[in-house]
């Protein structure tokens, strides 16, 4: 899979379930302090973050994105075993609602 720096909510949500299946780690870090409702978060702890399995994937967050974007290739120096990704609108764009639904087979 090709990472790129953003991913949407969707696209977050739609590729975590995606890569879980085939076995990888996703992580929605939280940097603010500022768990998201119905989220499944880690805050940002670097010591913690480096001991899970290489080739987990980090969704970092803050309250717009603008921050995280601008730290990412920060992160990708930290963490060169996994893959480091901004999340596009931060917490402030988060849907606490939206799923992600299977589309029925034809």
């Amino acid at each position: 899979m090709n990472y790129p720096d953003e991913w949407t909510q969707k696209e977050f949500l739609h590729n975590k379930k995606k890569l879980e299946e085939e076995g990888k780690l996703v992580v929605l870090v939280d940097t603010i302090l500022s768990p998201i409702d119905k989220a499944n978060t880690q805050t940002y702890n670097p010591y913690e973050l480096q001991n899970l399995p290489l080739g987990s994937v980090f969704v970092f967050y803050c309250d717009s994105g603008k921050a995280t974007l601008k730290r990412l290739k920060e992160y990708k120096i930290k963490f060169p075993q996994h893959h480091c990704i901004s999340l596009k609108g931060g917490r402030g764009y988060w849907r606490k609602n939206m799923s992600i639904f299977e589309e029925p087979s034809k």
